[in-house]
């Protein structure tokens, strides 16, 4: 049994139900025959993959949707294992190079090359080219988007890259420019309400405007949110009536009680004590970036207005560490060591 946000998941780009003007312009990009590398960027849960599994198919049909998942072993310069998980069809593939970190850069040079080099053996195919679809790309380091331009110099008639990402700022000029940019928009509060609605009739189910209006605001605008979030709703309460309580997602539950650990003592042992929070969080995969953001929200809703900027600042610091480091359970640590440190001087006086 799937999660409806998996279960209803649109295959196709006619079936989309918002940014109508968007989902024609793919639709036309396929069709063209001069499909270029792409870069889909927007915010979380705008329906960024959904599209991109869309374009997929007008491109190549069905056959996109017979997958495999396969477990590659790329090795560094000092013989370590890196493991990479590839989703893939006969026509593309799937990989997150950022899932290794700073060697990211092996990942790209070793697979791109690998796929390169080999032609389209399926003469039915209506491409003579194959995709390759990187998630987080806003993630890799320059060394690994250094070796993305270059493959994409030499290679190009015999792959076309998909790029999926949050941003375009961390993405270096020279890929920005060889590629054609598409945003996707995160959905209107509206849009999301349609979606849940729809999603209620498939379930045969009646959930009305105004609970449906409360998720999309309690979602942020995230569709994905959102369907997790009226799926756990109806759960709790099979009502669903128009004050029916959202619960919010078990790990933000979480942290808002190591923001509160973190207010409540500031000693070795307290750091202690959030270091195994922080490593059941990282255990249940959630990236650190999320929880070191969620944490700093959290925070900032129980500090003194005077001490904000600095712990903003620290954040910052601390999140760009996480990016370029290795062992993230250490910047996280040392952000809750600096936090409590920064509040104990406050509190002692010593700080204006």
């Amino acid at each position: 049994m799937s999660l409806w946000v998996d279960k209803y998941r649109p295959k196709q780009l006619q079936n989309l139900h918002y940014h109508q003007g968007l989902t024609d312009r793919l639709v036309a990009l396929a069709a063209s025959g001069d499909f270029p590398h792409v870069l889909i960027y927007g915010p979380s849960g705008a329906g960024k993959k959904t599209r991109t599994v869309g374009v997929l198919r007008e491109l190549y049909g069905p056959g996109v949707e017979k997958l495999k998942i396969v477990q590659r072993v790329f090795v560094n310069a000092s013989n370590k294992k890196l493991e990479v998980n590839i989703v893939s069809s006969v026509y593309h593939l799937e990989i997150t190079p950022s899932d290794v970190g700073n060697y990211d850069r092996i990942v790209i040079q070793d697979l791109l090359k690998e796929v390169a080099q080999t032609q389209q053996v399926d003469l039915a195919a209506k491409q003579r080219f194959k995709v390759v679809v990187i998630n987080e790309a806003d993630q890799l380091s320059r060394d690994a988007q250094a070796a993305l331009r270059r493959t994409m110099e030499k290679y190009s008639p015999n792959i076309r890259l998909i790029l999926i990402a949050n941003s375009t700022s961390k993405i270096l000029s020279p890929i920005r420019s060889r590629c054609l940019l598409i945003r996707v928009p995160a959905p209107t509060l509206e849009e999301i309400g349609t979606v849940i609605q729809y999603v209620a009739s498939k379930e045969h189910i009646k959930v009305s405007e105004k609970l449906a209006e409360r998720i999309a605001i309690e979602s942020k605008r995230n569709l994905r949110r959102a369907l997790l979030m009226f799926e756990a709703v109806q759960a709790a309460d099979p009502r669903l009536s128009d004050d029916s309580k959202i619960p919010p997602p078990d790990w933000e539950e979480y942290i808002s009680q190591i923001a509160d650990e973190m207010i409540r003592e500031q000693s070795p042992q307290a750091i202690l004590k959030v270091r195994g929070m922080m490593y059941e969080l990282l255990t249940h995969c959630i990236p650190a970036s999320i929880i070191l953001k969620t944490l700093l929200f959290q925070l900032l809703t129980k500090t003194d207005d005077s001490l904000k900027a600095e712990v903003i600042h620290w954040a910052s610091f601390y999140e760009h560490r996480i990016r370029t480091g290795s062992k993230v359970i250490f910047h996280l640590e040392a952000f809750v060591a600096k936090y409590m440190k920064i509040t104990s001087m406050y509190l002692c006086g010593f700080m204006d």
